[in-house]
């Protein structure tokens, strides 16, 4: 009788957005995490060059890793954008706070007749 143990791990992109919608892991965070992947990614594909194998093995590696950091890039610059956006955001409603002092709106208009 044989088993047969299945393992899986998940995928980057699956951590990261469930790791977006955990509110205790801040954009800062995730950018930070995703760099050091990256940096790690790349480090292993330069370090396949010195390991043992064929040069088809090696560059089927390579190639592997390089689709990985392509996809942690891909998923960086859309934390990044979002960083951007929180922070545009952020700083119009604090503009419109000013703003509004001075600027009537239409449930806070006064009529003067002369």
């Amino acid at each position: 009788m044989s088993s047969t143990i299945n393992t899986s791990t998940p995928s980057p992109q699956a951590s990261t957005s469930s790791a977006s919608a955990n509110s205790g892991n801040s954009l800062a965070s995730q950018i930070s995490r995703l760099t050091e992947q990256i940096t790690k990614l790349t480090q292993q594909a330069k370090d396949i060059s010195n390991g043992s194998g064929t040069t088809e093995e090696k560059q089927k590696q390579q190639e592997l890793i390089q689709s990985q950091i392509n996809m942690l890039q891909a998923q960086l610059a859309q934390l990044q954008r979002e960083q951007v956006e929180a922070a545009d955001k952020k700083q119009e409603q604090q503009q419109s706070r000013v703003e509004g002092v001075n600027k009537p709106s239409e449930d806070h208009q006064i009529d003067i007749y002369i």
